[in-house]
């Protein structure tokens, strides 16, 4: 199946163009105003973390949001990395792109999830492209590409529905590595990013090498409870969150699936329910080891990443892209039961699970095709910020045995 590109895109659009983030002044001091006046609500005594997010949390962490925390700081490293925008079907596409200076290193794309952004890679950026620098080997070094999803951060606003259709998602990260010059390439993607990355090896299956997911669970939440008895050890820590995952930690899913537009008006007006509304998913879903999500990753990390949101206005968008994602879900899971067909082997997978994830190998992968099956008894939901150096050390194990024979002197 050939990428469809449409038939929007000029010569000039298709043009890769340097990109550098510069947020007005005007629109940071608003923010800092806007936290400053926001109306706190009541919260019932005792109820702690139980119900949302705790107002005493959450005052703490807007205050230094306004007070302390410092975009331009962060602006200017978010600026090291080369950025660049290209237009695929008419849709501006944001990403970061680093060669990497060894002659034997392999592409790679990176998809980030909601709620986060290309730059949830930061870390392991350095490591992925330049190994020798950071002590490890250099025959595992890649040129990394990492897209902003249509709808989230920079790739905002979007020109018109259906973004959240990972097909057509996959189709445009196909057809930016055609851009970029990239015969045949890696791909990892976490979250909404594992969807993208898996059917990039459909679409574009004979130039996909090799496809690394992380963090599929909270993106297929649906189904079934899982049997909690026909698991033991930690297999059966793993059944028994899930189960409550689906009973108390949905509500998110659910209003951005059914009714995006509603909640995208408290996301764009008020940064504090937009930084609630992503606080409260890095708790949840990072190392259970870490009680608050500032504890899991850098606060000046997490605060960067509400900030982009709030700048771009992916609040709502990206609440749009879940919606129009789940429709499509629903169609297939709908197909899929009517046909009762498998989906014919793609390109190698492997999979990596952390210390938060869900994932079970025999419910993911009943057939027992996944041969690269990696756990972990750190980290969570956001490896590239939570654990770098074991996304950088699984990615490096897995695509190793799958990297081209290096043409011999």
């Amino acid at each position: 199946m050939e990428p469809d590109t449409g038939t929007t895109d000029t010569a000039a659009s298709q043009a890769i163009r340097p990109f550098r983030i510069e947020i007005a002044q005007s629109t940071v001091d608003d923010l800092r105003d806007r936290v400053r006046r926001t109306r706190w609500p009541q919260q019932p005594e005792g109820t702690g973390w139980a119900r949302g997010v705790p107002v005493a949390y959450l005052r703490e962490l807007a205050g230094h949001w306004s007070e302390t925390f410092d975009w331009r700081v962060q602006e200017d490293r978010l600026n090291e990395v080369p950025q660049f925008v290209t237009t695929i079907e008419g849709q501006d596409i944001h990403f970061l792109h680093v060669r990497s200076a060894e002659s034997d290193a392999v592409p790679l794309i990176l998809t980030h999830g909601w709620p986060s952004t290309p730059f949830e890679f930061l870390d392991v950026i350095g490591p992925l492209t330049d190994p020798r620098a950071h002590g490890l080997d250099p025959a595992d070094a890649f040129h990394v590409v990492v897209p902003s999803l249509p709808g989230y951060g920079f790739s905002t606003p979007t020109v018109d529905p259906g973004w959240g259709n990972l097909f057509r998602v996959a189709q445009a990260w196909a057809e930016l590595m055609r851009r970029l010059g990239y015969e045949h390439y890696a791909v990892h993607g976490t979250d909404v990013g594992s969807g993208v990355a898996l059917l990039l090896g459909m679409v574009d299956g004979d130039r996909v090498m090799g496809t690394h997911i992380t963090g599929t669970e909270p993106a297929m939440p649906f189904g079934p409870p899982l049997d909690e008895t026909a698991h033991t050890g930690q297999d059966r820590i793993r059944a028994e969150r899930f189960n409550q995952h689906q009973r108390d930690e949905l509500g998110y899913l659910h209003l951005q699936a059914t009714r995006p537009q509603t909640l995208a008006y408290s996301l764009t007006d008020s940064p504090v329910a937009q930084l609630a509304w992503i606080a409260e998913k890095f708790r949840e879903w990072t190392d259970p080891e870490r009680e608050l999500p500032d504890e899991a990753i850098d606060r000046e990390a997490l605060l960067t990443c509400v900030s982009i949101a709030w700048f771009t206005g992916a609040g709502g968008s990206s609440a749009h892209s879940t919606y129009e994602g789940m429709q499509v879900y629903r169609e297939m899971a709908d197909q899929s039961d009517d046909s009762g067909s498998e989906q014919p082997p793609g390109p190698p997978t492997g999979v990596a699970v952390f210390a938060a994830d869900n994932m079970i190998k025999s419910v993911f992968d009943p057939a027992d095709r996944i041969t690269h099956w990696s756990e972990f008894d750190t980290g969570g939901h956001f490896p590239g910020l939570e654990t770098p150096s074991l996304l950088v050390g699984d990615l490096a194990a897995f695509f190793r045995g799958l990297r081209p024979v290096p043409a011999s002197g």
